[in-house]
């Protein structure tokens, strides 16, 4: 449920967990259909810096009847841990189920009415910690109105409901999206390339085909199967370094020129 440290996969992990992705191909052989938008950073911000202590804050004070604060606290971190280190092998709420509810002593369905009932009441007020970003929306729907396929490629750390709020503070609806993914539909976190993979899957597109817009290392590690990437800057990327080059930088307007650009079948090296 938040975001942690970065994991560092060796090469021959990577090339495990992607099941032979296919290496990057050639600008000029490959026509982009599809666009995936991270969220946070990128079409809200969120200060995260901010928001998850709050976030934690707030599901503490809903249990604190069943459990301490700090115990509580460092429970829900681990079973974090578990679902940024998933492997595939079952859903990301499926692995938090897993790790969390043992380590809480409480069972699922002790503690699963409090969250619904956190996520229905009081979550909404995390919104006064996020900012709209200008032009998210336009990008959007500039997207989609040149025909592009669009999918949110949201950290999947989060269940639906609070993937969903953040979409709508800003400005837009999951429905703007072909697929959006959450904790209980992905097998994957960021920055594990398997993520990305799966994502190709339930879209049914190839890596040549995509390009990812995103504000942190996490998202710019996608380029590894051959998306090609478009760092746009936030407060997020000066707190983890970028280390993977993108393809692409600049804001969301120079973006909105590249997918008419990109559309037109043109290969531009740089966004402008």
């Amino acid at each position: 449920m938040r975001r942690g440290r970065t994991v560092h996969y060796s090469p021959s992990r990577q090339r495990q967990l992607c099941r032979g992705a296919p290496a990057a191909v050639s600008r000029s052989e490959s026509r982009v259909t599809t666009i995936l938008f991270d969220l946070d950073g990128t079409l809200i911000e969120s200060r995260m810096h901010l928001f998850l202590p709050a976030y934690y804050d707030g599901l503490a004070e809903c249990v604190r009847d069943l459990m301490g604060r700090e115990s509580f606290i460092t429970h829900l971190r681990r079973a974090t841990r578990a679902m940024i280190e998933n492997d595939g092998t079952a859903t990301n709420e499926e692995v938090f189920n897993r790790f969390f509810y043992p380590l809480a002593g409480r069972t699922r369905e002790e503690l699963q009415p409090v969250f619904e009932r956190y996520y229905r009441e009081d979550y909404p007020a995390l919104r006064a910690l996020t900012e709209n970003i200008p032009l998210a929306r336009q990008t959007v729907q500039c997207a989609r109105d040149l025909g592009y396929r669009v999918a949110l490629a949201t950290n999947p750390l989060f269940p639906a409901t609070a993937i969903f709020q953040r979409i709508h503070w800003a400005g837009l609806h999951e429905s703007d999206f072909e697929a959006v993914t959450t904790y209980e539909n992905s097998r994957a976190c960021k920055p594990n390339p398997l993520y990305y993979r799966n994502l190709l899957d339930s879209l049914g597109c190839c890596a040549s085909e995509c390009v990812l817009i995103g504000d942190e290392e996490w998202d710019m590690v996608a380029r590894e199967l051959g998306i090609r990437t478009f760092l746009v800057r936030s407060s997020a990327t000066q707190r983890r370094p970028i280390q993977t080059p993108p393809v692409w930088e600049g804001d969301l307007a120079a973006f909105t020129h590249l997918l008419r650009r990109l559309r037109d079948g043109s290969h531009p090296e740089t966004a402008g």
